[in-house]
C-alpha cells in the first residue's frame, strides 16, 4: 500500500482522507461513530505519514461535539490526542455555560462550566468556532426569562461572554436557539456581544422521552406544582443526562467471551481459548504464563475514547503490553525458536522467567543465535558475548537487570549501521509503556522494580549516547545527536517524550553532563533554524521548543545558555545569532517568500492577492501563538529565566533604534518580520493586566524609567524637555524593584515604535519608491526607439529594464505581504488594546488624576515635576500611529468606549498643546480625528463623528482646541511648513465641518469669542491669510492654463525648445490649479462659517480692510474684464467651479452687511472695489445660476451694494474735505489718517493702533527694528491724537462753512 498510495499526488491523498475522514455532523468522540457509512478514523492508525498527512484534515475540518463530555472527558480526550492535534481543532460545540448563583452582583458559573472550557482554551490554541447546543441555549433562557431581571439576565449574559472571549483566536461564537427563541431582551444582548444567532424550529427531540412542557414533578424532586426554576441548578443538567441515557442506549454493542462487554469497532485481541481446558492435578501448582499480546479492556473507564477515532498512536508498542494468562500458551505466531523448558514449580522460579521474558521484549535482544525475529516481526539483537558469559559462569540463559548493561552496550556498539540513541529510545518508549501498563499492587512490587530498574539503566544509556558517544565505538559530532528527535513528534517512537524529559531533569543534581547536553541541543536547534524560512520545514523546530520550555529546570538551564543574550551584538545578527533569534525571524516577510506568495504581482486580480493575504496571516498567527507559549512557559519558569527572557526583549528594542531614522539601512538593523513577531508577542503578555475597568493601570510605575530601566531612551527625543533637562531629570535614579507589569508594558511601547510603527513607515517610503520607479521606468522606455537598429545595444537596454522590472515586481510583492500582516483584525485588536492602555496612562499622568473614574478638567494645570515632558516622543506617537493606521485602514475594529477615550486624548493634548513640543506629533492628534470622520459602512459620520456630536467634552472644547492648533502650524520650524500647515488646516476644516450643524458648538464658540477676543483675532487674521493666498494662487494658475492652452493650439509655429518649456509650464499650472483649488473650496467654505458665527471678529479694525479688499479683489477677477483668462477645458478635472465659488464669495459679504465698519471698508478699497462688479454678479445669478441664490438673497445683495455706494461716495466728500494731510499724521505703513497714534517702544516710530494690531498678528516683531514687540507694550501719543482731532476737526468746519456760503437758496 505504501509505495502505490504515496504515489499518488498529494491533491489525490488530501480528497481521499477528505472524503475517508469528513463527517457531515459534529463528531461526538464518546459515542461510537467508526460505522462504514459514517466515518473511517482507522485509516489514520496506516502508518506515521498517513496519520501526519491526513491529521490536519480529521481535526482541522471536523466539528467537535463536547456536549456529552465532563470536565474530566475533554480533558481526557484532549490530551490524548496531543497537542498537535488540539491546535488543528477550529470548531468546537458546547452545552452553554451553567450558571450556579443568579443574583444581582453576584452571578457566577458553575465550576465544571469553567472547567471545561479553560480545558479547551488551553488545548485548542486555534479554535475559531465556539457553538452552544441549541437544548442547553433553552434551559439557559428560560432560567434568565424565569428571574424575570434583565439586569441579571445582562450580567450574566456578559459573564458568559467575558470567558467566551478568553480564546484569543476565537472568531465567532454561534448560539443555537428555537425558532421563536430567545426573548428580546436576551436576543438583543447576545446580539450586543458579537454572538451570531442560529435559529431553528422547535420539535421534540426523539433523544428524550418527553419535551420540556411533559416533565412532571418527579423529575425536579417537588412535591407541588409549582417549580421554581431560579432554585434548581441542575434544570437542564438533568435533561442533558436524560439525551446522554438515551443515546447510550442506541449504542450497539456486543457480549464479548467470559461475559466481557465490547463497543463495536475496538479491537480486541484474545489469546486461543482451548475448547475443553484441561483441569490441572489439584497437587501439581498451576504456572501462569506471562504472554505479550494486543490487551484491550473492556470498561469505559479505561477504554481510550480515542482510540476509534485514530487519533494517534499510543505510547510506545500496544503490543508489548503485558498481561497475565492462567494456564494459556503462547500463540504460535509468537513464536520464534523452540523454548527450553523451565521449572515452575515456585513462585520464585516464575520472576526469573518472567525478568528475561520482558527485558528480551522492551530491549529486543535475542540469547539464541538462531531466533532473529520475535513472534511480531520485529528484529531481535543477538548478544553473543552476554551468552557467552552467561554459559561460562553456569548461569542460566536467561537476561536480567544484572546483566542488561552489558547487554545494552553490545547492542549499541554491534554496528556501524547503528545509531545507539535511535535504539535507546525505542526501548525507552517501551520500557516506559510497560510501567505504566503494570499493576502497582503488593504482589507486582518485584515485577515493577525490575521494570523501573531496566528503565534507569535505559535512561543512563540514552545519556551516554548523548554525552559520550565514543562509549558505543561513534565519533562525536558538532550537533547534538538529540536534534533528529527533538524534530520527531514526541509519541514517535524516536521522539523525545515527555516522560524521557522529566526523567532527564530529574537527574540534573547528580549528573553534571545531562543540563550542558540538553542546552547545547537547543543552540543548536537554534542555529539549524537560522538557515530556514517559512517555507522551510520550520513547524518541527519551533515544536521542539515548546515541548522543552515545559520543564522549568531545563528552561532556566536554556536562558543561562551564552546565546541567549549574547554580550556583543548587533541589530541585524539578533535573528541568527541568539537563540530565540531564529524562532522569531520565521515570518512571510522574509527574502524570497513574499515573492513566492505574490508571484508576478503585476498579473495578480485582488481576490488572488486577499486570498494569499488571508493564507500568510493564518500561517503567520498559528506560528506567533508557539512564540508566545514558548514566551511564556519561560517566564513563568522562574525569576532568573524571566529574566533573561526580559533582557532579550530589551535587547530587540535597544539595538534597533536606526529602524526609526530617516533613511534606514536595512543591513544594519533587524527585519520587519523579526520585529512584528516581538511586538506582536509583547502585546500579548500585556493583555492578563489590560483590562476593561483599568484595575490595574496604577501598576504601571513611572519611576521605572529613573530605576535602572531595561529600555534605552536616553537618546530619544522628550515630550517637552531638551536633552540637557532629560539627562539631569534622570540622573535622579529611585530605589525599589520593578514590577513585572511595568517591565512588560514599557518594553512593549518601545516595540511598538521600532517594530510595527516602523514597519508602517517602511510601508510608506516604499509606496512612494514604488511610484517614483514606476515613473523613471516609463521614461526609460520612452529612449527605446534610440536602440532599435542595434541589436547588441537593444538586448543590453531590454536586461537592463527587465532587472529593474524585477525590482519593482520585488517591491510589490513586499507590499502585498506586508499589508497581509499589518491588515491583521486580531493583532490590530490587541494592538489598539494596549495603546488605548497606553492613552489612559498618559492620561492619568498629565492631568494627575484618576481617569477614566473621574473626568478630566480642561484646561490642564501645571504639573511641577514635569514628568510628563519628560517621557519620549514615542510614548505617545505609539499611539497616534497605532490608531492612525487602524483608523485609515480597518476602522470597524474600534469600538464606542475606545473611541471615547481617543477623543479625550486628542481633545486634551490639542487644548493643552503647550504639553508637546513637536508640532507633527500634535498633527497626528488632528489625523486621527480626521480619519475618524470618514464616511464607514453604516456611519456616514464615521467611526467618530456621532460621538464628537454628542460628546461633552468635545463640544465644550473641540473647537478651541482646532482653532488654537490652526494657529500654532503656521511657524512649524520644519523648512517645509508653509506647505505642511495647508494639508494640517485642510483636515481641521473637515472636523469642522462635520460639528458645524451641531448648535451647542456655534453657542459655546460665540461664547468664548467674546470673552477671548485676541486669540480669535489671530484665528481670523490667519484664516484670511489662508484664503487670499489659495485663491491667488488658483486663480493665477487657471490664467497660466488658459493663456498657454491658447499659445499651444498652433504648435508648428512654435520653436520646438520653446514648446517643450510651454509643455512643461502647462504641466506645472495644471498640477498647481488640481492642489490649490481643493484648498480654496474648503477655505472659502470656512470663512463662510465663521463669518456667520463670529461677524464682531472678522470686522475688528485690524481685520476689516483687508478682508474688504480681498473679497473685492476676488470679485472682480470672478466677474471682471479678466474673468474670461479663467476658462479652461474640463474645469472639472480641478474641481472648479467658478459660479459656486462666486455664490460662496457673497455669502461672505452677505453675513457681514450689517457691520457698518465692513460697509466703509470696501467703501474704501480703491484699488477692486466696483459697483459694477456688484451688478454682473447679480445677473450672472439671475441668468446663468439661477439654483445658487434665492431671491431673498440676491435682494439682500443689491442693497448690500447700494449701501456701500452710498458711503463710498459720503467716505470720498470726507477726504476731499480734509484737503491735504500734514505727514507726521499719515500712518507711516499704510499711509492713512490715523485715528489712534501710538509709539513702538524701542523704534520710538509713531503708527496708528489698528495698523501695529494688524502687523503683530503675523510678526511679533517692531518692524522698524525688528526687537520683540507685543501690543501691551505701545505708548498712545494723545498729545498727537489730540492735534489730528483738532485738525479734522477744522476741517469739517471749514466745509461746513463753505456748504454754507455755497448755500443762496432764499430763506
Amino acid at each position: 500500500m505504501s509505495s502505490n498510495f504515496f504515489g499518488l499526488p498529494r491533491e489525490i491523498r488530501d480528497q481521499i482522507y477528505e472524503l475517508v475522514l469528513l463527517h457531515q455532523e459534529p463528531i461526538d468522540p464518546w459515542v461510537d461513530y467508526n460505522r462504514p457509512q459514517k466515518l473511517n478514523p482507522e485509516l489514520l492508525r496506516a502508518n506515521m505519514t498517513v496519520h501526519r498527512e491526513a491529521g490536519s484534515t480529521f481535526y482541522g475540518q471536523n466539528r467537535f461535539d463536547f456536549t456529552m463530555g465532563t470536565p474530566e472527558d475533554v480533558a481526557s480526550f484532549l490530551g490524548q490526542i496531543g497537542r498537535n492535534n488540539a491546535d488543528y481543532i477550529r470548531h468546537i460545540h458546547i452545552d452553554f455555560s451553567m450558571f450556579h448563583h443568579l443574583d444581582a452582583g453576584n452571578v457566577t458559573l458553575e465550576d465544571k462550566s469553567v472547567e471545561i472550557l479553560a480545558n479547551i482554551q488551553s488545548s485548542c490554541t486555534n479554535l475559531s468556532t465556539l457553538t452552544t447546543s441549541r437544548y442547553s441555549t433553552f434551559a439557559m433562557e428560560l432560567m434568565l426569562d424565569a428571574l424575570d431581571n434583565p439586569k441579571v439576565a445582562t450580567e450574566a449574559l456578559k459573564l458568559a461572554d467575558t470567558h467566551f472571549r478568553a480564546f484569543s483566536s476565537l472568531h465567532e461564537i454561534i448560539v443555537e436557539v428555537y425558532e421563536d427563541r430567545p426573548s428580546d431582551h436576551i436576543r438583543r444582548e447576545m446580539e450586543s456581544h458579537g454572538w451570531t444567532i442560529s435559529t431553528a424550529e422547535y420539535v421534540e427531540e426523539e433523544d428524550f422521552d418527553r419535551s420540556f412542557s411533559d416533565f412532571g414533578s418527579d423529575d425536579y424532586g417537588s412535591d407541588s406544582g409549582h417549580y421554581d426554576i431560579d432554585n434548581d441548578s441542575d434544570f437542564w443538567r438533568r435533561i442533558r443526562n436524560k439525551r446522554l441515557a438515551k443515546l447510550g442506549s442506541q449504542a450497539p454493542s456486543t457480549s464479548a467471551p467470559n461475559g466481557e462487554d465490547r463497543s463495536e469497532g475496538v479491537s480486541t485481541a484474545q489469546s486461543p481459548q482451548p475448547s475443553s481446558p484441561p483441569v490441572p492435578d489439584q497437587k501439581e501448582q498451576i504456572t501462569p504464563r506471562i504472554h505479550i499480546s494486543n490487551s484491550t479492556s473492556s470498561s469505559r473507564a479505561s477504554e481510550n475514547p480515542f482510540t476509534r477515532l485514530g487519533a494517534k498512536p499510543p505510547l510506545g508498542d500496544s503490543r508489548n503490553n503485558v498481561t497475565p494468562s492462567s494456564g494459556m500458551e503462547r500463540p504460535a505466531e509468537e513464536r520464534s525458536a523452540p523454548e527450553q523448558s523451565r521449572p515452575s514449580s515456585t513462585a520464585a522460579e516464575i520472576l526469573p522467567e518472567w525478568e528475561d521474558k520482558v527485558l528480551r521484549g522492551i530491549f529486543r535482544i535475542s540469547l539464541d543465535p538462531f531466533a532473529n525475529t520475535d513472534g511480531h516481526g520485529h528484529h531481535l539483537h543477538d548478544v553473543p558475548s552476554v551468552r557467552a558469559d552467561l554459559e561460562d559462569q553456569g548461569q542460566p540463559i536467561r537476561l536480567s537487570t544484572s546483566t542488561l548493561d552489558q547487554a545494552i552496550l553490545e547492542v549499541a556498539s554491534a554496528s556501524s549501521n547503528m545509531v545507539p540513541l535511535k535504539y535507546l529510545l525505542r526501548c525507552w518508549k517501551r520500557v516506559t509503556g510497560q510501567l505504566k501498563h503494570s499493576k502497582s499492587h503488593k504482589a507486582e512490587e518485584r515485577k515493577l522494580d525490575i521494570l523501573k530498574e531496566a528503565r534507569r539503566i535505559c535512561m543512563s544509556y540514552c545519556i551516554f549516547a548523548i554525552t559520550m558517544p565514543e562509549m558505543f565505538g561513534r565519533e562525536p559530532t558538532d550537533t547534538s545527536p538529540l536534534i533528529p528527535h527533538l524534530l520527531v513528534d514526541p509519541d514517535n517512537d524516536e521522539g523525545i517524550c515527555h516522560d524521557f524529559l522529566t526523567e532527564a531533569v530529574s537527574r540534573f543534581p547528580e549528573d553534571d553532563n545531562i543540563e550542558p547536553a540538553l542546552v547545547k541541543a537547543v543552540e543548536d536547534l537554534s542555529r539549524e533554524l537560522a538557515k530556514k524560512t517559512m517555507n522551510d520545514d520550520y513547524k518541527s523546530y519551533v515544536l521542539a521548543l515548546r515541548h522543552l520550555v515545559r520543564y522549568p529546570p531545563l528552561v532556566k538551564a536554556i536562558a543561562q545558555s551564552s546565546l541567549f543574550v549574547p554580550l556583543s551584538t548587533s541589530a541585524a545578527d539578533l535573528e541568527a545569532t541568539t537563540l530565540l533569534g531564529p524562532f522569531f525571524a520565521i515570518s512571510p516577510l522574509q527574502a524570497d517568500i513574499t515573492t513566492q506568495y505574490f508571484s508576478s504581482p503585476k498579473t495578480r486580480d485582488r481576490a488572488f492577492i486577499t486570498n494569499s493575504q488571508q493564507a500568510l496571516r493564518m500561517t503567520l498567527t498559528t506560528h506567533q501563538h508557539d512564540l508566545l507559549d514558548i514566551v511564556n512557559h519561560i517566564i513563568k519558569s522562574d525569576k532568573t529565566a524571566r529574566d533573561r527572557m526580559l533582557d532579550w526583549f530589551a535587547t530587540c528594542v535597544n539595538k534597533n533604534h536606526k529602524r526609526r531614522a530617516l533613511q534606514v539601512d536595512k543591513k544594519l538593523v533587524s527585519s520587519d518580520g523579526f520585529m512584528i513577531n516581538v511586538a506582536v508577542c509583547l502585546d500579548q503578555l500585556c493583555e492578563p493586566f489590560m483590562d476593561a475597568t483599568f484595575s490595574k493601570v496604577d501598576r504601571i510605575d513611572i519611576e521605572y524609567l529613573r530605576r535602572q530601566p531595561r529600555i534605552d531612551i536616553k537618546d530619544e527625543t522628550k515630550l517637552n524637555m531638551d536633552q540637557h533637562a532629560a539627562e539631569k531629570f534622570y540622573e535622579e535614579s529611585v530605589g525599589g524593584t520593578n514590577n513585572f507589569i511595568s517591565e512588560v508594558f514599557f518594553l512593549t511601547l518601545a516595540a511598538h515604535h521600532y517594530g510595527t510603527e516602523a514597519t508602517n513607515q517602511t510601508m510608506s517610503q516604499l509606496e512612494k519608491d514604488l511610484k517614483r520607479m514606476e515613473k523613471h521606468i516609463e521614461e526609460i522606455e520612452l529612449d527605446r526607439h534610440k536602440w532599435i537598429n542595434n541589436p547588441a545595444q537593444l538586448n543590453m537596454f531590454d536586461t537592463a529594464v527587465k532587472k529593474y522590472k524585477d525590482q519593482i515586481d520585488k517591491g510589490i510583492s513586499y507590499k502585498y505581504a506586508v499589508q497581509g500582516v499589518l491588515l491583521d483584525e486580531q493583532m490590530q485588536a490587541r494592538s489598539i488594546q494596549f495603546v488605548r492602555y497606553v492613552a489612559v496612562w498618559l492620561l492619568r499622568l498629565v492631568s494627575r488624576s484618576q481617569f477614566p473614574k473621574q473626568p478630566l478638567k480642561l484646561p490642564l494645570d501645571s504639573d511641577p515635576s514635569n514628568f510628563f515632558g519628560a517621557l519620549p516622543e514615542y510614548f505617545l506617537e505609539a499611539v497616534v500611529g497605532a490608531y492612525r493606521f487602524v483608523m485609515r485602514n480597518m476602522p470597524w475594529t474600534i469600538s464606542s468606549t475606545q473611541s471615547d477615550e481617543l477623543i479625550i486624548l486628542c481633545i486634551t493634548f490639542l487644548r493643552n498643546s503647550e504639553k508637546i513640543k513637536n508640532p507633527y506629533l500634535k498633527s497626528g492628534l488632528v489625523t486621527i480625528l480626521f480619519a475618524g470622520i470618514w464616511p464607514a459602512p453604516n456611519r456616514p459620520k464615521g467611526v467618530l463623528g456621532d460621538l464628537l456630536m454628542g460628546l461633552p467634552i468635545a463640544t465644550e472644547h473641540l473647537l478651541h482646541a482646532l482653532m488654537k492648533f490652526y494657529i500654532e502650524v503656521e511657524n512649524t520650524g520644519a523648512h517645509t511648513q508653509f506647505y505642511d500647515k495647508f494639508n494640517i488646516r485642510y483636515e481641521i476644516f473637515q472636523i469642522i465641518k462635520c460639528i458645524w450643524d451641531n448648535r451647542v458648538y456655534r453657542e459655546n464658540l460665540d461664547r468664548e469669542s467674546k470673552a477671548n477676543v485676541d486669540f480669535f483675532v489671530r484665528f481670523v487674521n490667519l484664516l484670511l491669510n489662508d484664503v487670499t493666498f489659495v485663491l491667488d494662487e488658483s486663480l493665477t494658475a487657471f490664467q497660466q492654463i488658459h493663456n498657454l492652452s491658447q499659445e499651444l493650439q498652433n504648435p508648428q509655429h512654435i520653436e520646438q525648445t520653446a514648446r517643450q518649456e510651454k509643455e512643461e509650464a502647462l504641466s506645472a499650472a495644471k498640477g498647481k490649479a488640481k492642489s490649490y483649488m481643493q484648498l480654496t473650496n474648503e477655505t472659502v467654505a470656512m470663512l463662510k462659517l465663521f463669518t456667520e458665527a463670529l461677524a464682531d471678529a472678522f470686522t475688528m479694525p485690524e481685520i476689516v480692510q483687508r478682508l474688504a479688499d480681498m473679497l473685492d479683489y476676488n470679485v472682480d477677477a470672478l466677474v471682471g474684464p479678466k474673468s474670461s483668462e479663467l476658462k479652461v477645458e474640463n474645469p472639472q478635472e480641478y474641481d472648479f467651479q467658478p459660479k459656486a465659488l462666486l455664490s460662496e464669495i457673497l455669502d461672505v459679504y452677505l453675513n457681514l452687511r450689517s457691520k457698518e465698519s465692513f460697509i466703509l471698508a470696501v467703501a474704501r478699497d480703491g484699488r477692486s472695489y466696483k459697483p459694477a462688479n456688484f451688478q454682473k454678479a447679480t445677473a450672472i445669478f439671475q441668468v446663468r445660476a439661477k439654483g445658487l441664490k434665492s431671491p431673498q438673497e440676491l435682494q439682500a445683495w443689491t442693497e448690500l451694494g447700494r449701501k456701500i455706494q452710498k458711503a463710498k461716495e459720503a467716505d470720498d466728500q470726507a477726504e476731499e474735505d480734509l484737503g491735504e494731510v500734514p505727514e507726521e499724521f499719515l500712518d507711516p505703513l499704510v499711509y492713512t489718517l490715523m485715528t489712534d497714534p501710538v509709539i513702538l517702544p524701542t523704534s520710538k516710530t509713531t503708527i496708528d493702533r489698528s495698523t501695529i494690531r494688524s502687523h503683530l498678528l503675523s510678526d511679533p516683531n517692531d518692524p522698524f527694528n525688528r526687537s520683540p514687540l507685543r501690543i501691551e507694550d505701545v505708548i498712545p501719543d494723545t498729545a498727537l491724537k489730540a492735534q489730528i482731532e483738532a485738525f479734522k476737526a477744522e476741517k469739517r468746519g471749514a466745509s461746513l462753512a463753505r456748504a454754507n456760503i455755497m448755500d443762496t437758496t432764499p430763506g
